[in-house]
């Protein structure tokens, strides 16, 4: 699991690789994220939009942004927590995503909160530091 808390927003990741959707032999490379999204502190507020880097084995940048998550603008009041699963395919068998979620406060301040950067990874790929 990749973890990051801005302004008492905590958002954790965690990745899978779904082989039945993948075809390697097409060079279809599929993983379902779970992320929870938890608001520990005093405010209420709404995630509004979030903006996501996915970047493949090769280098290449793919930057999605959009409104919400899963077609919801989720209100978090103090201590609710708001989880969802996406996915994304990739054309390598690795790669990173990471990215902000734009938020906004009950008084209406607009903020970024970060969302963990985190390995897309085959389960059995032997990983070597250079």
């Amino acid at each position: 699991m990749y973890t990051a808390t801005t302004r008492a927003i905590r958002v954790t990741v965690r990745p899978q690789y779904l082989p039945d959707e993948s075809d390697p032999s097409e060079l279809r490379f599929v993983w379902a994220y779970h992320v929870r999204i938890e608001n520990r502190g005093d405010d209420t507020v709404r995630l509004r939009s979030r903006h996501w880097k996915i970047t493949d084995a090769l280098g290449r940048l793919q930057e999605v942004r959009g409104p919400g998550v899963v077609g919801q603008t989720p209100v978090l009041r103090p201590g609710e927590v708001f989880e969802y699963t996406s996915g994304t395919p990739l054309s390598t068998s690795s790669g990173i995503m990471g990215g902000t979620y734009q938020m906004v406060s009950q008084a209406g301040d607009g903020f970024d909160i970060e969302i963990p950067t985190f390995s897309l990874d085959l389960p059995a790929t032997q990983r070597s530091l250079n």
